[in-house]
């Protein structure tokens, strides 16, 4: 198995800031706007996205909270194996406000169908955008388009894009894996 780096940390860094810049200006003040992370890689770009928001554009008050599609997957019973579940947390209400679903990779799109199905538990939202870090364009299985893409990879269906943060992986890092 060879891997090839897909972004380096000052290439992730970079694409952060411009993500919060293209958030910023849809959402200004972020008075009636919520970020999700789909948990559990998606938790890291939200957290991270939210504090570059804070530190470097000084936005107040920015509604974060990370979502558990686990059960709501259409393949969670496919392969036999027991699932293990994250912790959904969002202390907030989602009735009339603008969400912004955050996910490190979109792929097949089936994620964000399960997110979508799992969030309407929690309200019925004005609006919902999807911010992702990597596009894998040629790989969607549903139609789901990112409103915010880092960047825009074409691999084929046996490659794997695996995404480090520091934060789990000791590094920022985006791969190619064959």
């Amino acid at each position: 198995m060879s891997q090839k780096v897909l972004l380096s940390e000052k290439e992730i860094h970079i694409i952060l800031h411009r993500l919060a810049c293209q958030l910023l200006e849809n959402h200004l003040d972020f008075y009636n706007t919520v970020l999700i992370g789909l948990q559990p890689r998606g938790t890291f770009l939200a957290n991270r996205l939210k504090q570059i928001l804070q530190e470097d554009y000084k936005v107040k008050d920015i509604a974060l909270g990370f979502l558990d599609i686990t059960f709501f997957r259409d393949d969670f019973r496919r392969d036999g194996k027991t699932l293990t579940a994250n912790k959904t947390q969002i202390d907030f209400l989602i009735d009339n406000k603008k969400v912004v679903l955050i996910d490190d990779v979109l792929y097949t799109g089936r994620s964000i169908r399960a997110a979508l199905t799992a969030l309407q538990s929690f309200g019925r939202p004005e609006e919902i955008e999807l911010l992702t870090l990597i596009d894998r364009r040629f790989s969607r299985h549903l139609p789901i388009q990112p409103n915010y893409r880092g960047r825009q990879v074409d691999v084929i269906d046996h490659e794997k894009v695996k995404v480090c943060w520091k934060e789990q992986d000791g590094e920022d890092t985006v791969y190619l894996i064959n």
